[in-house]
């Protein structure tokens, strides 16, 4: 699957709001719960940050061009910084309303249709959820992954304010209802606080997984037992796309095309094992002491 098919996902999870936005707002007007507005005003966030996915989505497939030679996928980064962002604003909100709400209590009406509705808007959420994650993780889109992750918490949120509204709905303990509606803020806070941590991360050109990681050793490792050397491995993730580069240290003896044919070989082998990678390599001589110094970003 090619990136730009990606962003049909950030359709679905569009659609998957508007939906869900719908049948809480009107679970929360046919009960008044506070807890149940609280989960309308998440579905709210999934909204806008589902929005803002399609929009990095769709600047992220672009291709290379003269100002940005490495691609625009990066730009997944912003989606998942800026939904971080709106879950805080959401928390506060959602806190403002129950300690409104604790200050002037009100009566839950017609709690069991309000719950009903809102069993639904979860089983919507949770079933799209799992399409994103599993998606995301498959082509590595940090930004479906977040839209996924954030999705499964609606859900989780969810299942705690059905359960809270239930209780109250059946002790007529009405501190129950924003009490429920607090802890759902500070459980979203924990979510966007994830986001934006995996997206500062991402931006600062963390490495490549471990486990991708030893997969180019393992390749590097097969020539090594050939006589061949190497150094300078360094790595990097761009959201989908991954970067891996190292110095090929080789008799000097040797002619430009039969090393240009080595090189083609390892990338190769390197490529085929891991998806959406870019490899570069460096070709030297392996008797000349200028080569094994040349291992640091900034040489003297």
């Amino acid at each position: 699957m090619k990136s730009a098919s990606l962003t049909k996902f950030a359709w679905i999870s569009i659609f998957t709001a508007i939906a869900t936005i719908s049948l809480k707002s009107l679970a929360y007007f046919l009960t008044g719960s506070i807890g149940l507005l609280s989960d309308a005003i998440e579905s709210l966030v999934n909204l806008a940050a589902a929005i803002i996915a399609l929009m990095m989505l769709r600047i992220a497939e672009q291709p290379p061009d003269e100002e940005h030679g490495y691609g625009h996928s990066k730009a997944e980064y912003f989606a998942s910084i800026t939904e971080g962002l709106f879950i805080f604003i959401a928390a506060i909100a959602i806190t403002l309303s129950a300690v409104d709400r604790i200050i002037h209590p009100k009566i839950i009406e017609q709690a069991f249709l309000g719950l009903g509705i809102s069993v639904i808007a979860s089983i919507i959420n949770y079933i799209v959820s799992l399409k994103l994650l599993k998606v995301g993780k498959r082509h590595r889109s940090i930004t479906l992954e977040a839209d996924g992750h954030h999705l499964m918490t609606d859900v989780i949120t969810s299942v705690g304010v059905i359960i809270a509204v239930f209780l109250v709905s059946i002790t007529g303990w009405q501190i129950l209802d924003p009490l429920i509606a607090i802890l759902v803020a500070i459980n979203i806070i924990f979510t966007g606080f994830g986001l934006m941590k995996s997206s500062v991360m991402g931006l600062l050109d963390t490495s490549i997984s471990h486990e991708e990681l030893n997969i180019v050793k393992s390749v590097l490792n097969k020539y090594r037992l050939q006589g061949l050397e190497f150094h300078g491995l360094r790595t990097r993730q761009s959201a989908q796309r991954r970067f891996v580069d190292f110095h090929v240290l080789v008799p000097g003896s040797w002619t430009v095309q039969r090393g240009h044919d080595l090189l083609e070989k390892i990338e190769k082998k390197i490529r085929d094992s891991i998806e959406k990678v870019t490899v570069s390599t460096h070709l030297e001589p392996i008797e000349d002491p200028r080569s094994h110094e040349d291992i640091s970003i900034e040489r003297e």
